[in-house]
Protein backbone atom coordinates (compact mmCIF):
# COMPACT_ATOMS: atom_id res chain seq x y z
CA UNK A 1 0.00 0.00 0.00
CA UNK A 2 1.44 3.42 -0.99
CA UNK A 3 2.69 5.82 1.68
CA UNK A 4 2.47 9.65 1.52
CA UNK A 5 5.25 11.53 -0.19
CA UNK A 6 6.61 12.79 3.11
CA UNK A 7 7.20 9.24 4.42
CA UNK A 8 10.58 8.63 6.08
CA UNK A 9 13.29 8.91 3.48
CA UNK A 10 14.94 5.70 4.62
CA UNK A 11 11.95 3.53 3.70
CA UNK A 12 10.68 2.67 0.21
CA UNK A 13 7.22 4.18 -0.26
CA UNK A 14 5.99 0.93 -1.83
CA UNK A 15 7.81 -1.47 0.46
CA UNK A 16 7.90 -0.08 4.02
CA UNK A 17 10.03 -2.99 5.19
CA UNK A 18 12.90 -2.03 2.88
CA UNK A 19 15.45 0.69 3.62
CA UNK A 20 16.13 3.11 0.79
CA UNK A 21 18.66 5.90 0.32
CA UNK A 22 17.56 6.75 -3.24
CA UNK A 23 14.75 9.09 -4.28
CA UNK A 24 12.72 9.29 -7.51
CA UNK A 25 14.09 12.12 -9.62
CA UNK A 26 10.56 13.29 -10.55
CA UNK A 27 8.45 13.09 -7.38
CA UNK A 28 11.13 12.76 -4.72
CA UNK A 29 9.74 9.63 -3.06
CA UNK A 30 12.21 7.10 -1.69
CA UNK A 31 12.41 3.86 -3.70
CA UNK A 32 14.16 0.59 -3.18
CA UNK A 33 16.19 -1.24 -5.82
CA UNK A 34 13.20 -3.23 -7.06
CA UNK A 35 11.15 -0.06 -7.70
CA UNK A 36 13.89 1.89 -9.46
CA UNK A 37 13.65 2.43 -13.25
CA UNK A 38 16.68 4.00 -14.96
CA UNK A 39 15.89 7.34 -16.60
CA UNK A 40 17.87 9.94 -18.51
CA UNK A 41 19.07 11.37 -15.21
CA UNK A 42 18.97 9.11 -12.16
CA UNK A 43 16.05 6.76 -11.50
CA UNK A 44 12.27 7.17 -11.26
CA UNK A 45 9.50 5.29 -9.45
CA UNK A 46 6.92 3.01 -11.12
CA UNK A 47 4.11 5.61 -10.96
CA UNK A 48 6.20 8.32 -12.60
CA UNK A 49 7.38 5.83 -15.22
CA UNK A 50 3.75 4.97 -16.05
CA UNK A 51 2.87 8.67 -16.36
CA UNK A 52 5.88 9.26 -18.60
CA UNK A 53 4.89 6.42 -20.92
CA UNK A 54 1.29 7.61 -21.06
CA UNK A 55 2.22 11.16 -22.06
CA UNK A 56 5.18 10.35 -24.33
CA UNK A 57 4.54 10.82 -28.09
CA UNK A 58 4.04 7.52 -29.87
CA UNK A 59 6.67 6.64 -32.42
CA UNK A 60 5.83 4.77 -35.59
CA UNK A 61 7.26 1.34 -36.09
CA UNK A 62 9.85 0.96 -38.89
CA UNK A 63 7.47 -0.86 -41.21
CA UNK A 64 4.82 1.85 -40.81
CA UNK A 65 7.43 4.48 -41.63
CA UNK A 66 8.44 2.57 -44.75
CA UNK A 67 4.82 2.34 -45.87
CA UNK A 68 3.80 5.95 -45.19
CA UNK A 69 7.03 7.95 -44.98
CA UNK A 70 8.35 10.40 -47.57
CA UNK A 71 8.78 8.70 -50.93
CA UNK A 72 6.69 5.66 -50.02
CA UNK A 73 4.22 4.66 -52.78
CA UNK A 74 1.16 5.24 -50.61
CA UNK A 75 -1.19 5.76 -53.57
CA UNK A 76 -0.02 2.51 -55.17
CA UNK A 77 -0.74 0.63 -51.94
CA UNK A 78 -4.12 2.35 -51.62
CA UNK A 79 -5.20 1.45 -55.17
CA UNK A 80 -4.14 -2.15 -54.65
CA UNK A 81 -6.06 -2.22 -51.37
CA UNK A 82 -9.22 -0.85 -52.97
CA UNK A 83 -9.03 -3.38 -55.80
CA UNK A 84 -8.61 -6.25 -53.33
CA UNK A 85 -11.56 -5.10 -51.19
CA UNK A 86 -13.76 -4.73 -54.27
CA UNK A 87 -12.67 -8.16 -55.51
CA UNK A 88 -13.64 -9.70 -52.17
CA UNK A 89 -17.05 -8.00 -52.40
CA UNK A 90 -17.44 -9.31 -55.96
CA UNK A 91 -17.03 -12.86 -54.72
CA UNK A 92 -19.38 -12.69 -51.75
CA UNK A 93 -22.59 -14.73 -52.05
CA UNK A 94 -25.80 -12.86 -52.87
CA UNK A 95 -24.27 -9.38 -53.30
CA UNK A 96 -21.24 -10.31 -55.42
CA UNK A 97 -22.96 -10.17 -58.79
CA UNK A 98 -24.74 -6.96 -57.80
CA UNK A 99 -21.42 -5.28 -57.01
CA UNK A 100 -19.98 -6.29 -60.37
CA UNK A 101 -23.08 -5.32 -62.35
CA UNK A 102 -23.31 -1.92 -60.68
CA UNK A 103 -19.67 -0.97 -61.37
CA UNK A 104 -18.74 -2.57 -64.72
CA UNK A 105 -18.62 -0.51 -67.92
CA UNK A 106 -19.96 -0.91 -71.42
CA UNK A 107 -20.17 1.71 -74.13
CA UNK A 108 -23.95 1.76 -73.82
CA UNK A 109 -23.66 3.52 -70.45
CA UNK A 110 -22.19 6.57 -72.18
CA UNK A 111 -25.20 7.02 -74.47
CA UNK A 112 -28.24 9.13 -73.58
CA UNK A 113 -30.54 7.30 -71.22
CA UNK A 114 -32.61 4.68 -73.01
CA UNK A 115 -31.23 5.43 -76.48
CA UNK A 116 -29.88 1.88 -76.89
CA UNK A 117 -31.92 -0.03 -74.35
CA UNK A 118 -34.59 0.95 -71.83
CA UNK A 119 -32.73 -1.05 -69.18
CA UNK A 120 -29.46 0.86 -69.65
CA UNK A 121 -29.23 4.41 -68.34
CA UNK A 122 -26.67 7.15 -68.79
CA UNK A 123 -24.02 6.26 -66.17
CA UNK A 124 -20.66 7.65 -67.34
CA UNK A 125 -19.01 7.25 -63.93
CA UNK A 126 -18.69 3.57 -64.72
CA UNK A 127 -15.78 4.53 -66.97
CA UNK A 128 -13.78 4.84 -63.74
CA UNK A 129 -15.48 2.40 -61.38
CA UNK A 130 -14.88 -0.51 -63.76
CA UNK A 131 -11.14 -0.01 -63.28
CA UNK A 132 -11.38 -1.44 -59.75
CA UNK A 133 -13.18 -4.64 -60.78
CA UNK A 134 -11.53 -7.93 -61.79
CA UNK A 135 -12.79 -11.17 -63.28
CA UNK A 136 -10.82 -13.78 -61.31
CA UNK A 137 -7.83 -14.33 -59.05
CA UNK A 138 -5.34 -14.56 -61.92
CA UNK A 139 -6.67 -11.35 -63.44
CA UNK A 140 -6.30 -9.33 -60.26
CA UNK A 141 -2.98 -10.95 -59.32
CA UNK A 142 -1.33 -10.05 -62.63
CA UNK A 143 -2.74 -6.53 -62.66
CA UNK A 144 -1.82 -5.78 -59.05
CA UNK A 145 1.69 -7.16 -59.48
CA UNK A 146 2.26 -4.95 -62.53
CA UNK A 147 0.72 -1.97 -60.73
CA UNK A 148 3.03 -2.55 -57.78
CA UNK A 149 6.13 -2.79 -59.98
CA UNK A 150 5.50 0.38 -61.95
CA UNK A 151 3.90 2.22 -59.06
CA UNK A 152 7.11 1.73 -57.08
CA UNK A 153 9.02 3.30 -59.98
CA UNK A 154 6.66 6.11 -60.98
CA UNK A 155 5.01 7.37 -57.79
CA UNK A 156 8.21 8.53 -56.03
CA UNK A 157 9.23 10.36 -59.23
CA UNK A 158 5.89 12.01 -60.00
CA UNK A 159 4.59 12.51 -56.48
CA UNK A 160 1.39 11.08 -55.04
CA UNK A 161 -1.10 13.56 -56.53
CA UNK A 162 0.37 13.37 -60.04
CA UNK A 163 0.57 9.59 -59.90
CA UNK A 164 -3.08 9.28 -58.83
CA UNK A 165 -4.05 11.69 -61.61
CA UNK A 166 -2.10 9.60 -64.11
CA UNK A 167 -3.84 6.42 -62.96
CA UNK A 168 -7.32 7.93 -63.20
CA UNK A 169 -6.68 9.57 -66.58
CA UNK A 170 -5.32 6.30 -67.94
CA UNK A 171 -8.25 4.32 -66.58
CA UNK A 172 -10.74 6.75 -68.09
CA UNK A 173 -8.88 6.76 -71.40
CA UNK A 174 -9.00 2.95 -71.39
CA UNK A 175 -12.78 3.05 -71.03
CA UNK A 176 -12.90 5.67 -73.79
CA UNK A 177 -11.05 3.24 -76.04
CA UNK A 178 -13.72 0.64 -75.27
CA UNK A 179 -16.44 3.18 -76.05
CA UNK A 180 -14.93 4.15 -79.41
CA UNK A 181 -13.58 0.80 -80.62
CA UNK A 182 -15.84 -1.97 -79.29
CA UNK A 183 -19.54 -2.87 -79.49
CA UNK A 184 -21.66 -0.70 -77.22
CA UNK A 185 -23.02 -3.67 -75.30
CA UNK A 186 -19.69 -5.34 -74.57
CA UNK A 187 -18.98 -5.10 -70.79
CA UNK A 188 -15.41 -4.68 -69.56
CA UNK A 189 -13.73 -4.71 -66.16
CA UNK A 190 -10.18 -4.44 -64.88
CA UNK A 191 -7.29 -2.05 -64.26
CA UNK A 192 -5.47 -3.06 -67.45
CA UNK A 193 -6.22 0.22 -69.23
CA UNK A 194 -4.86 2.25 -66.32
CA UNK A 195 -1.79 0.01 -66.11
CA UNK A 196 -1.11 0.39 -69.83
CA UNK A 197 -1.33 4.13 -69.24
CA UNK A 198 1.37 3.82 -66.60
CA UNK A 199 3.52 1.89 -69.08
CA UNK A 200 2.98 4.60 -71.69
CA UNK A 201 3.88 7.36 -69.24
CA UNK A 202 6.94 5.44 -68.04
CA UNK A 203 8.17 4.99 -71.62
CA UNK A 204 7.65 8.65 -72.55
CA UNK A 205 9.31 9.97 -69.38
CA UNK A 206 12.24 7.60 -69.71
CA UNK A 207 12.83 8.48 -73.37
CA UNK A 208 12.51 12.25 -72.83
CA UNK A 209 15.06 12.04 -70.03
CA UNK A 210 17.52 10.19 -72.27
CA UNK A 211 16.95 6.64 -71.02
CA UNK A 212 16.73 3.46 -73.05
CA UNK A 213 13.06 2.58 -73.45
CA UNK A 214 13.52 -0.56 -75.54
CA UNK A 215 12.63 -2.98 -72.73
CA UNK A 216 9.41 -1.21 -71.84
CA UNK A 217 8.55 -0.90 -75.54
CA UNK A 218 8.94 -4.65 -76.01
CA UNK A 219 6.81 -5.28 -72.90
CA UNK A 220 4.05 -3.02 -74.19
CA UNK A 221 4.21 -4.58 -77.65
CA UNK A 222 3.95 -8.13 -76.35
CA UNK A 223 1.04 -7.34 -74.07
CA UNK A 224 -0.80 -5.49 -76.81
CA UNK A 225 -0.28 -8.40 -79.17
CA UNK A 226 -1.67 -10.88 -76.64
CA UNK A 227 -4.88 -8.88 -76.55
CA UNK A 228 -5.44 -9.51 -80.26
CA UNK A 229 -5.06 -13.29 -80.04
CA UNK A 230 -8.34 -15.15 -80.70
CA UNK A 231 -10.02 -16.63 -77.67
CA UNK A 232 -8.11 -14.51 -75.11
CA UNK A 233 -11.21 -12.50 -74.14
CA UNK A 234 -9.07 -9.41 -73.47
CA UNK A 235 -10.33 -5.87 -74.07
CA UNK A 236 -7.47 -4.67 -76.26
CA UNK A 237 -9.46 -1.47 -76.83
CA UNK A 238 -8.91 -0.53 -73.17
CA UNK A 239 -5.20 -1.24 -73.53
CA UNK A 240 -4.90 1.06 -76.55
CA UNK A 241 -6.96 3.83 -74.98
CA UNK A 242 -5.11 3.67 -71.66
CA UNK A 243 -1.73 3.61 -73.40
CA UNK A 244 -2.52 6.76 -75.38
CA UNK A 245 -3.99 8.60 -72.40
CA UNK A 246 -1.11 7.70 -70.10
CA UNK A 247 1.50 8.60 -72.71
CA UNK A 248 -0.07 12.05 -73.17
CA UNK A 249 -0.20 12.64 -69.41
CA UNK A 250 3.42 11.50 -69.08
CA UNK A 251 4.45 13.85 -71.89
CA UNK A 252 2.81 16.77 -70.10
CA UNK A 253 4.53 15.88 -66.83
CA UNK A 254 8.00 15.55 -68.31
CA UNK A 255 7.75 18.64 -70.54
CA UNK A 256 6.60 20.85 -67.64
CA UNK A 257 9.02 19.54 -65.04
CA UNK A 258 11.28 22.62 -65.17
CA UNK A 259 10.35 25.47 -62.80
CA UNK A 260 9.93 27.88 -65.73
CA UNK A 261 7.26 25.60 -67.26
CA UNK A 262 5.67 24.27 -64.10
CA UNK A 263 2.80 26.77 -64.24
CA UNK A 264 1.55 25.09 -67.42
CA UNK A 265 1.33 21.62 -65.93
CA UNK A 266 -2.06 21.83 -64.24
CA UNK A 267 -3.79 23.70 -67.11
CA UNK A 268 -2.51 21.14 -69.63
CA UNK A 269 -3.62 18.19 -67.49
CA UNK A 270 -7.03 19.80 -67.08
CA UNK A 271 -7.19 20.37 -70.85
CA UNK A 272 -6.38 16.70 -71.44
CA UNK A 273 -9.17 15.66 -69.08
CA UNK A 274 -11.61 18.00 -70.86
CA UNK A 275 -10.69 16.50 -74.23
CA UNK A 276 -11.18 12.94 -72.95
CA UNK A 277 -14.50 13.71 -71.28
CA UNK A 278 -15.62 15.66 -74.33
CA UNK A 279 -14.80 12.74 -76.61
CA UNK A 280 -16.85 10.42 -74.39
CA UNK A 281 -19.87 12.75 -74.53
CA UNK A 282 -19.76 13.82 -78.18
CA UNK A 283 -18.91 10.62 -79.98
CA UNK A 284 -22.56 9.77 -80.59
CA UNK A 285 -23.58 13.27 -81.74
Amino acid sequence: MSQPVDAPTSVCYRHPDRVSHVRCQRCGRPICGECQTPAAVGVICPECMAQQRATAPRTRSPWVSRLTGPGAPVVTYAIIGVCIVVFILQNLPIIGSQVTNSLLYAGAYSYPSGSLSPQIGFEPWRMLTSVFLHANIIHIALNMYTLWIFGMALEPVLGRARFLTLFLISGFAGSLGVLLLSPAGQPVIGASGAIFGMLGAFFVIQRRLGGNGMQILVLVGLNLAIGFLPGMNIAWQAHVGGLVGGALAGLIYVETRKPSRRRWQTPLIVALCVVLVGASLLHFA
